[in-house]
């Protein structure tokens, strides 16, 4: 064949030059709406691996090894399910979780459920607080009354004092903290063929003891809070972006915090696993103890295991300054939706008294569990097993609103997610029914 003239062959390269040009903007402009409508359902599902759930996946891969890497994986289509349902209550309606319950249901239903709620988010509070506290001591030697009065001071500040918009980017910078886990995992020689049977094939052992962590870790991925949270963010996200918020970007969203949620908590139960359950070490009762275990253990290369223990530590940090918001905030949203006060981190202080006085009154009251010496090891376990049976109500009521659609209108979900969301309600009850039936035959 003939060559092209070197005219033809400049105007080629002409258009070629102008055609990288035009996909050079379209590009970052795509990449730039990726990560712009990355928002309430990622700080959602990077606030449902606080340092409470931490201790909970530490403590399961330290007593079982992999033996529950694979509810990671089995819990995803769930948790991404019914935490989607909630952004989309949210979404189609302007309103919260609470509100929403206070307008279809009785008034004694609501205020039931929020009690749960709030009672689950309060103990969850104090034992994350604790939790933050003992990670920091393992790197800066600061006594724990002052780093626990401190956080909780920079929290608050943080909440009430900044705008919602800067608040969320804020928070978006938090959930990088997540990042702490796979890195980690990167320093120790893993054995991946087990690893990933232990993923994909269940595992089951007929005990209590079994069933009373593998409700803990049901208990802590679907946290009641994070559907409140996410519910009235969405409808927040919604207002502070002029209505143009998509369905499709609520789904994108959400699929990308559920997916960073899982991946931490499969990373962590490894880590556990392969190191502290390894080692001998198969009682470990906080986040902070976990890292602090590894110091001794990972020696891949020199300092490893400080290394580890440090960004292990770091995780804790980064995750509680992004969960105990999280949870303080869900429990002024559900507060303030059912008793229909004005509800809002765009509200001046001024304006929404009532719903900042419950954020502050929460994190008061998690803070005195701290100072009085409840066990912050009893409490970890106790409010993630706690969560599992407040978790149970909050699901039916999503699974029954996100189907009604008279509700929902347009943005009511199709048959795969009442399938994924009523799966998880029936997992749920059957992990709750089966702790009571163990401790009672204990």
């Amino acid at each position: 064949m003939g060559s092209a003239s070197p005219e033809a062959a400049g105007a080629v390269g002409i258009e070629g030059s102008a055609l990288k040009r035009a996909r050079g903007p379209r590009q970052r402009q795509s990449l730039r709406h990726a990560l712009g409508v990355l928002g309430p359902g990622l700080i959602t599902g990077a606030a449902d691996d606080d340092p409470s759930a931490i201790a909970t996946y530490s403590a399961t891969g330290a007593q079982y090894g992999y033996g529950q890497l694979w509810t990671a994986l089995w819990m995803l289509p769930l948790l991404t399910a019914v935490s989607e349902a909630a952004g989309r209550i949210g979404f189609a309606t302007g309103q919260g979780l609470g509100a929403v319950m206070r307008q279809r249901y009785s008034v004694p239903v609501a205020r039931g459920v929020i009690t749960l709620l709030v009672a689950a988010n309060v103990i969850t509070i104090g034992a994350d607080i604790g939790a933050v506290a003992s990670a920091v001591q393992l790197v800066v030697p600061v006594p724990a009354p002052l780093l626990t009065v401190t956080f909780t001071a920079v929290v608050l500040a943080l909440e009430i004092g900044l705008s919602y918009k800067r608040y969320a980017g804020v928070l978006k910078w938090f959930s990088l903290a997540l990042l702490a886990y796979p890195i980690s995992v990167l320093l120790v020689a893993e054995p991946w063929p087990a690893i990933l049977r232990a993923t994909f094939v269940p595992n089951i052992q007929l005990s209590p003891a079994f069933f009373y962590i593998l409700t803990a870790v049901i208990g802590t991925t679907v946290s009641p809070y994070m559907f409140f949270w996410q519910s009235s963010q969405e409808a927040e996200e919604d207002r502070a972006d002029g209505g143009r918020r998509s369905l499709r970007d609520l789904r994108l969203d959400n699929a990308a915090g559920m997916f960073a949620s899982q991946a931490a908590a499969w990373f962590i139960i490894v880590l556990a696993g392969t190191v502290l359950h390894g080692g001998g070490i198969t009682n470990i009762n906080s986040a902070a103890q976990a890292a602090g275990a590894l110091q001794p253990l990972v020696h891949t290369f020199p300092h490893a295991g400080e290394i580890a223990k440090g960004l292990f530590a770091l995780g804790i940090l980064g995750l509680g300054l992004l969960a105990v918001p999280v949870l303080a905030g869900s429990s002024s949203y559900a507060v303030s939706e059912e008793h229909g006060w004005k509800a809002g981190l765009d509200l001046k202080p001024k304006q929404g008294r009532r719903f900042y006085a419950v954020i502050i009154a929460a994190m008061l009251v998690g803070l005195t569990l701290t100072l009085i010496g409840v066990n912050p090891i009893a409490a970890l376990v106790f409010a993630s097993v706690f969560s599992g049976f407040a978790a149970v109500p909050v699901i039916w009521v999503i699974g029954r609103i996100s189907a009604d659609r008279r509700v929902m209108g347009a943005a009511r979900g199709g048959w795969l997610s009442q399938v994924l969301i009523w799966a998880t309600f029936a997992g749920t009850a059957a992990a709750a029914l089966l702790i009571i039936v163990s401790l009672v035959h204990h």
